[in-house]
């Protein structure tokens, strides 16, 4: 099983932890929560029809986004799901090339499909930059039918700018495969990105979307992806029917007519995201950089943070799924929250060893 941030009740309920009581730093979504209009089309939502098989509505509004075809678009029950999908249908008996540390999602999907998976892994002493001519010859060397790669970065926050994932892609192109660039933290950085890359034509690209993270629409599970319309139609085929339920729809399509208000809650996200930083540092913990709102900790032994904390009613995200042991992954709350961490965290920073 995949290691997850969020948190897991079958776990707490072992540890005799009540959920209710357990603040969750581990996720990484938008703290100040899910847009106004989102809570009003889901009050108004009538649950008894089936939904729209293909989500059309919804693929007609992301297709005006990305200046593409509805054709082009295909929606998921979360990124997760289209990962999946994405694996089962291009990499059977295939090489696959992951630029990690990151989502384990990834080689999961692909070794379940039949995959050899291949890592390419970026030093946390250039801290997490990637080496792209070590990421072009592993290409020129693997010919590999498929390239992960998070850009915006999870779990390093780290970015990525258009001429690299350009370079990426023609390279990937050149040995018969294609680039697949996860967008999930894309629109969350501090400063407004060049969004070019969202809207390059799908020839030969497959880039993927969660509207979960800066809409706080996680329990809705909502992702999807932009490729060539053959890839979307052979991608629906393997897609159950009814995969993305009603209120997902209705919440992602509110979601998108919301965006003065997301744009302005992302400076409040930042600002909570300082906060916690500054109090962590003030411990004495060494945070990460990161160019998005969750940051890496170093902690010595993750896990043990993690399940120290855990006791506290404080979840953190043990990186040792991403091969990072000794850092723990914590994302911002709000404010009250984040000061109950560091008051629970400088206790164990205080407790004899």
């Amino acid at each position: 099983m995949i290691a997850h941030g969020a948190l897991d009740h079958e776990e707490l309920a072992a540890l005799g932890l009540d959920p209710t009581r357990v603040l969750d730093f581990s996720s990484n979504i938008n703290p100040c929560g899910p847009p106004a209009r989102v809570r009003q089309a889901l009050a108004a939502y009538d649950p008894a029809p089936y939904p729209d098989r293909r989500a059309w509505a919804l693929r007609e509004r992301l297709a005006q986004h990305h200046g593409c075809r509805a054709a082009n678009i295909l929606i998921g029950n979360g990124a997760s799901e289209v990962i999946h999908l994405v694996a089962r249908l291009l990499c059977p008996g295939d090489r696959t090339l992951v630029i990690a540390p990151t989502f384990g999602e990834y080689a999961h999907a692909s070794r379940l499909a039949g995959a050899r998976v291949i890592s390419v892994v970026c030093d946390e002493a250039r801290q997490f930059a990637l080496d792209l001519s070590a990421c072009l010859a592993a290409i020129r060397a693997a010919r590999p039918r498929l390239v992960w790669l998070c850009a915006p970065n999870n779990p390093t926050g780290t970015l990525l700018d258009e001429e690299t994932l350009q370079n990426l892609a023609q390279a990937s192109r050149q040995q018969g495969g294609l680039l697949v660039i996860d967008r999930a933290y894309a629109g969350i950085e501090r400063s407004a990105m060049d969004e070019a890359v969202d809207r390059l034509p799908p020839d030969g690209l497959i880039r993927l979307y969660s509207l979960t993270k800066r809409y706080a629409l996680a329990g809705l599970r909502l992702g999807y992806l932009v490729a060539e319309e053959a890839i979307c139609t052979a991608l629906a085929e393997l897609q159950p029917p009814w995969s993305v339920n009603g209120a997902a729809q209705v919440a992602g399509l509110a979601a998108l007519e919301a965006e003065a208000e997301v744009t302005a809650s992302l400076a409040q996200w930042w600002a909570l995201s300082d906060q916690l930083r500054a109090g962590l540092v003030e411990l004495g913990l060494r945070v990460l950089p990161s160019a998005l709102p969750f940051m890496l900790v170093h902690a010595g032994n993750g896990a043990a943070v993690r399940a120290a904390l855990l006791q506290r009613g404080c979840l953190v995200r043990d990186c040792a799924s991403f091969g990072l042991p000794h850092l723990v992954r914590v994302a911002p709350r709000r404010a009250t929250d984040n000061a109950v961490l560091i008051e629970q965290w400088s206790e164990l920073c205080r407790r004899p060893s």
